[in-house]
């Protein structure tokens, strides 16, 4: 699995990518901010995005929803981590189509489960449209 981790700190990348190479996801990228990670996808394929929800440049927010309204990115799965606990802020989140939503701190368990959770979302929706397109 691909994965691209977008936060602007450096320490929290670092720690977000040591925590993804332990529980075993070893294909990583990285980005500072939300323009530039809107940058690689286009340019190269991504199975995840795991982004900081604050960021200068364009944020968590701004990058889910440029990614929802682009025909090549709309299906990337996306999990947000925050420290934020607004709800209405997560439910706007939720609105804008996010697969997964992670407050900071956590540990790799809870990354691991979420990721889990993202994996099987995916795998679902690829099998009911195998089965869409087998009753067409």
């Amino acid at each position: 699995m691909k994965i691209l981790v977008v936060d602007d700190m450096t320490s929290m990348r670092h720690v977000m990518l040591n925590l993804l190479r332990s529980i075993g996801y070893l294909e990583l990228e990285e980005a500072t901010n939300g323009w530039q990670a809107l940058q690689m996808m286009q340019r190269s394929r991504y199975d995840l995005l795991i982004t900081d929800l604050n960021m200068p440049k364009m944020d968590g927010r701004e990058l889910l929803k440029e990614i929802r309204a682009d025909n090549k990115l709309k299906t990337m799965p996306v999990l947000i981590v925050s420290c934020e606990q607004d709800k209405d802020r997560v439910k706007e989140l939720i609105r804008y189509g996010v697969n997964g939503f992670v407050v900071k701190p956590f540990n790799g368990v809870t990354l691991h489960k979420q990721i889990q959770r993202i994996e099987r979302q995916q795998k679902l929706a690829a099998e009911r449209g195998e089965a869409d397109k087998q009753q067409l």
